[in-house]
């Protein structure tokens, strides 16, 4: 039996359509109130933009009523810094898939935030093991309890691209991660209205350990003349049932981040079967990224 997640307070870093997803089941569905911080008021105004569209619209449809789609928006508020965040019973990072700014980042909440505070990260393919060694207060080693305290609550737990309506979360245990932190985290997916699959802390974790390769796969098949765009998207959208094909998938996931999972899978394992295609190399270095720059696989003349 899950304990309470014991998550009054909810600070959330970026505010990307990742960030902003996630704020938004926390405070419509687990109730918290929830901090956000980004850089840029650029994507602020984007994402709750996007926010302000997505209850507007369950409202339409009758899915909630104007005062819970009211109450929910109530609940998110911007601060300027993660200063602001120090009182949070957690974090929840959801910025680029980059190791060395994640570990800056999860070193600054370490320092700023309560010693209690778990510690989560959003990444979908990054070792969570060597997020929570770079929150190790300085001094100190990672056997000292003081060491074992901080990297213990530390998690992986990645959400699903749009996060209101993918049901998933997967939850990774680092090396480090106590079982309170895990205990709380799973909750805490669970008050927001997720099923929760976990994974060990290894390179793509379960759903990019698969989904990318095969992505990769359809795009090395289109690369050697196999088959055509569309016919390898409708083979897997007629013959094997899926919502899209791999390519579409390509262009929603984001080229760029296709291309960066698959080599830290590569990084990770050195492992041949996981090199990234070199046309998905090129694309991004084109700068063809998929549904958010116009143009991937297909174009976007209304992105």
């Amino acid at each position: 039996m899950s304990i309470a997640h014991g998550i009054r307070l909810l600070g959330v870093l970026g505010a990307g359509q990742m960030g902003t997803g996630i704020a938004l089941v926390s405070a419509l569905r687990a109730k918290v109130p929830v901090l956000i911080h980004d850089r840029s008021q650029d994507q602020i105004s984007k994402g709750f933009s996007l926010i302000d569209k997505l209850l507007a619209k369950d409202v339409s449809k009758g899915r909630l009523q104007q005062s819970e789609a009211d109450e929910a928006r109530s609940r998110l508020r911007v601060v300027d810094s993660v200063d602001a965040m120090r009182d949070v019973d957690m974090v929840i990072e959801a910025v680029t898939e980059n190791l060395d700014l994640k570990r800056t980042l999860f070193r600054g909440f370490a320092e700023k935030l309560r010693p209690d505070a778990i510690l989560a990260t959003n990444t979908s393919s990054i070792s969570i093991t060597k997020i929570a060694a770079a929150v190790i207060p300085d001094g100190k080693t990672a056997a000292s309890e003081e060491g074992k305290a901080s990297s213990g609550r530390v998690v992986g737990l990645h959400f699903f691209n749009p996060v209101p309506v993918m049901k998933l979360v997967e939850l990774i245990s680092a090396v480090q991660t106590s079982k309170d932190t895990l205990d709380r985290a799973r909750a805490f997916a669970e008050a927001c209205g997720k099923e929760v699959a976990t994974s060990q802390d290894v390179p793509g974790f379960v759903s990019n350990a698969l989904l990318m390769p095969f992505i990769n796969e359809a795009i090395i098949c289109l690369e050697k003349g196999v088959a055509t765009r569309d016919d390898i998207d409708k083979t897997f959208r007629l013959g094997m049932n899926h919502p899209m094909g791999p390519l579409q998938l390509a262009d929603f996931i984001g080229l760029d981040t296709c291309l960066s999972i698959q080599q830290t899978l590569y990084n990770g394992t050195s492992d041949s079967k996981y090199r990234p295609s070199v046309l998905l190399e090129r694309m991004v270095d084109a700068e063809w990224l998929g549904r958010k720059s116009g143009k991937g696989f297909y174009e976007y003349k209304d992105e």
